[in-house]
């Protein structure tokens, strides 16, 4: 009996230890889980807090040459979106230092709305500052929505090898009938509106539809070529192929008055504006919008996942 109490003892004892143990390494991981958290806090507050200090501190108290960037496609999410380049502009040409503005142009266009909200604001920023000079610098390509903007500075200077122009408007898409047919898949669409499964993919290109289409890239590319020869006037050297939607060099692109001169960024600012440092008004997306964007695609795709109704928008 003496030496079942015996085991007794030591059994509760063991069991007692191993709780303990237990515990004590489940206190040890929460403890560092939450030390991972907070560093991981406090390393995004640092970052986000020298993020800001960038901003702040890319004002300068001297003379200079103000640079904004208009990079990639132009559209209404993303770098290059109307928003950010007017913002940064605005800035540019308030700052009592600024001597001139260089539009650096590296974009294959995008959004005509996007694209004219741009050109618009230049206009009135070079109305509201008439001593401040504006120019356009293009580096890889400037074309189509690209060149919508850069046609409102004062001069457009380009590299040799450039592609500059693409006047001209375009929409494009897929036509699937012959493949459904083949497949024997059944295409179904309700519309309330004859018109509002406007070109629809799934079905017979409509030649009415067609048309009218035609007609709306027709008056964009009016505007298209308004807003060029306005900007341009007596420089541009006109032809059938100007306006035709191809692109050309730089080299090329001069003597068609499309382009003023060869020059870079440091050209420009140096030779041209006369004030060598360059300082940068682009607006670029700070640490907690990437991850706020971040973070609201995962849940919108999370949610599209979940419904049911994908299939039923209005559009």
């Amino acid at each position: 009996m003496a030496a079942d109490d015996g085991n007794w003892e030591r059994s509760l004892i063991e069991k007692l230890a191993t709780s303990a143990l237990a515990e004590q390494r489940r206190s040890r991981r929460w403890g560092i889980s939450f030390k991972l958290l907070g560093f991981a806090y406090l390393t995004f507050l640092i970052l986000l807090a020298l993020d800001w200090r960038g901003d702040t501190e890319a004002l300068s108290s001297t003379k200079h040459t103000a640079l904004v960037d208009l990079a990639g496609v132009i559209q209404a999410r993303g770098d290059g979106n109307a928003d950010h380049v007017t913002s940064a502009l605005q800035a540019a040409f308030k700052d009592k230092n600024t001597q001139g503005v260089i539009l650096r142009v590296n974009s294959p266009g995008g959004s005509p709305v996007q694209a004219g909200i741009i050109y618009d604001e230049i206009r009135r920023l070079r109305a509201i500052y008439p001593n401040i000079p504006m120019y356009a610098v293009v580096e890889d390509i400037c074309a189509s929505g690209g060149y919508y903007v850069a046609a409102a500075a004062d001069r457009i200077y380009v590299d040799k090898a450039s592609i500059d122009g693409s006047i001209g408007v375009i929409m494009d898409g897929w036509g699937f009938t012959g493949t459904m047919e083949k497949l024997g898949v059944e295409r179904r669409v309700l519309t309330a509106g004859q018109n509002k499964a406007f070109l629809d993919p799934f079905a017979p290109l409509d030649e009415t539809q067609k048309k009218h289409a035609q007609s709306m890239l027709g008056e964009i590319h009016e505007q298209f070529i308004d807003v060029v020869r306005k900007g341009r006037g007596k420089r541009l050297k006109e032809s059938p192929e100007l306006f035709s939607g191809l692109m050309w060099t730089g080299v090329k692109s001069i003597e068609l008055g499309l382009a003023d001169g060869l020059g870079s960024v440091d050209f420009v600012a140096r030779e041209v504006i006369k004030a060598e440092s360059i300082v940068d008004y682009t607006q670029k997306e700070n640490i907690a919008e990437r991850f706020a964007k971040r973070f609201g695609a995962g849940i919108a795709s999370g949610l599209s996942k979940l419904s049911v109704l994908d299939s039923l928008v209005v559009r």
